[in-house]
């Protein structure tokens, strides 16, 4: 997989919220010294936006430690586009265009479970039986 650096400024969001626990986690072991040691985040083209289909965490902790651009990767996974192209526009209409964003969207695990992911569950299954 061909990986490249991309400012964080042009990657739009695809989730409305960032779990306190799992960034505090990710900032445990994160060092922006060793980026070449790291996955690469994924993106993926939708319409006219390059999109995070992954790694919305690990990119608020770059931006945290002062990193302006991010290493990314295409994704080429087989994932549901129409799902992601809802939660883009979620975040659209909450205002939500680039990592800076989600900085003051960081909420406990327990209301990430709520806010997001039961919100994500209850439009899969709206998805899946009104294909």
């Amino acid at each position: 997989m061909t990986s490249f650096m991309m400012p964080l400024t042009a990657i739009q969001p695809s989730q409305l919220y960032i779990s306190a626990a799992k960034l505090a986690q990710i900032e445990s072991w994160f060092d922006p010294a060793h980026l070449a040691d790291y996955d690469p985040l994924p993106v993926k083209r939708l319409a006219e936006r390059v999109v995070f289909t992954d790694g919305h965490t690990r990119a608020l902790a770059a931006l945290r430690a002062g990193l302006a651009a991010v290493r990314v990767a295409w994704d080429e996974d087989d994932l549901d586009w129409d799902a992601y192209a809802i939660c883009v526009a979620w975040c659209l209409a909450d205002g939500i265009t680039t990592t800076a964003d989600l900085a003051g969207r960081i909420v406990t695990a327990g209301e990430y479970e709520v806010v997001w992911l039961d919100r994500c569950r209850v439009m899969q299954a709206e998805l899946h039986d009104h294909p």
